[in-house]
């Protein structure tokens, strides 16, 4: 288990120790007015932790409080995670690219697309080109999820039992194969949607590597880059935050169980999409890892060529989501934001009205956790919580203002 506190002071790292302090007085207001039951922030620069905060719950009910080494489900942030393990396998020459999913799941050589029509009754077309590496990283493939709630194809997605999660008992192959025989929602690469294209993807990399997704991750990323405390089983229950949602009426946090199962026993779908369970500590690991472009204390994942590639818009013309994507959930802003290979990408600070750096790339997951990393400013910063959906509060662009305010260099 992996120690996580400041060892720096803020101004040797470029902060402003009181203005940091707000970070802590701004969401210890949540937990107060009961709109978050606890929460953790971790900010980094040069490679020292300038910064851990953290206030509340972990398990309200219980009256256990969050700690440093509190244990969160990370959701959509397996996504970045998964895309590293893909890039992984590109860079020994296992997969390329440009190469088409079917070459490792068949069920994906003939996908039909979604032309018009009822869920009840689409008419579909053959897909033109065939469904590559590339568009499951980027999310251009034409999947979706079934919380959408934007179009037939998502109907579809709910009507085979796929919402929140898999159906019971289907693991991550026949989850791939129920997917393949959906209607996609347009041509692969025409346009973004986010969708169950990290799952798949997850599967491609059982596929070469022969190894289940959880023994991949654990041996080849989690191992290496001691992380402790990261998989599809929490490492300790009594660690593990529960999991709330608001209530409609009054916005307070009120107990999830449902949801609150997932990590505490291995899953029969191995979701690369958003399954894992991490610690701060771990996670501020593999965002450390990305900024040094692959490489934590003598570790090397990827080259840094590779990570600059992740870490580059892939969105056609350098055009932002709001552009490109479809206007439906998805874990940051569309606004002034690009995608690469399993982040999104910061293009334009001014249209996204942020004052972070052009470059930086992120992502998020559904309980409200979030991440970044700033190359311009050698900065990782890390946000953990259990609130479900993360639109429930605009969390994300508050805690960018409050780090980069409190940045005086």
């Amino acid at each position: 288990m992996a120690e996580l506190e400041a060892d720096v002071d803020p101004a040797e790292a470029g902060f402003d120790a009181a203005r940091l302090s707000r970070i802590d007085a701004h969401f210890d207001r949540y937990v107060d007015n009961g709109r978050l039951p606890g929460w953790l922030a971790v900010v980094s620069r040069h490679g020292r932790i300038v910064h851990v905060g953290s206030g509340g719950q972990r398990d309200v009910e219980a009256g256990l409080p969050v700690e440093t080494d509190t244990l969160w489900r990370i959701f959509s942030m397996t996504k970045p995670i998964t895309s590293v393990a893909a890039m992984m396998l590109a860079e020994e020459g296992l997969l390329e690219l440009d190469d088409p999913i079917s070459r490792w799941l068949p069920e994906f050589a003939s996908p039909a697309v979604y032309v018009k029509g009822s869920a009840l009754k689409p008419l579909t077309e053959p897909a033109v080109a065939p469904i590559r590496v590339w568009h499951l990283l980027t999310h251009t493939a034409g999947l979706t999820y079934g919380f959408h709630h934007g179009h037939p194809v998502d109907a579809i997605y709910r009507a085979a039992g796929f919402e929140w999660g898999t159906p019971p008992g289907l693991d991550l192959a026949a989850c791939c194969e129920q997917w393949a025989s959906l209607p996609l929602l347009f041509q692969p690469g025409s346009e973004w949607n986010y969708s169950v294209a990290t799952d798949v993807l997850g599967r491609v990399v059982e596929v070469v590597s022969g190894l289940p997704l959880d023994e991949f991750f654990a041996t080849r990323i989690f191992s290496p880059l001691s992380m402790t405390d990261t998989g599809f089983v929490a490492s300790s229950s009594s660690r593990l935050a529960a999991l709330y949602v608001p209530d409609p009426s009054s916005g307070r946090a009120v107990r999830n169980d449902a949801f609150g199962r997932l990590g505490t026993a291995r899953p029969a779908c191995l979701s690369g999409g958003g399954g894992l369970v991490s610690s701060a500590a771990d996670y501020w690991r593999f965002t450390e890892m990305l900024l040094r472009g692959g490489s934590l204390d003598d570790v090397r994942l990827l080259s840094p060529r590779t990570v600059s590639l992740m870490a580059s818009n892939h969105l056609p013309g350098h055009v932002d989501l709001e552009t490109f994507g479809r206007p439906l959930f998805a874990e940051m802003p569309f606004d002034g934001f690009g995608f690469g290979l399993g982040f999104s990408v910061l293009e334009d600070p001014v249209k996204a009205r942020t004052l972070s750096s052009a470059g930086e790339f992120a992502w998020g997951g559904a309980a409200s956790t979030a991440f970044w990393v700033d190359p311009d400013e050698d900065l990782t910063v890390g946000f953990y919580t259990q609130l479900l959906p993360s639109s429930a509060y605009r969390l994300r662009p508050q805690l960018r203002q409050l780090v980069y305010q409190a940045l005086v260099d």
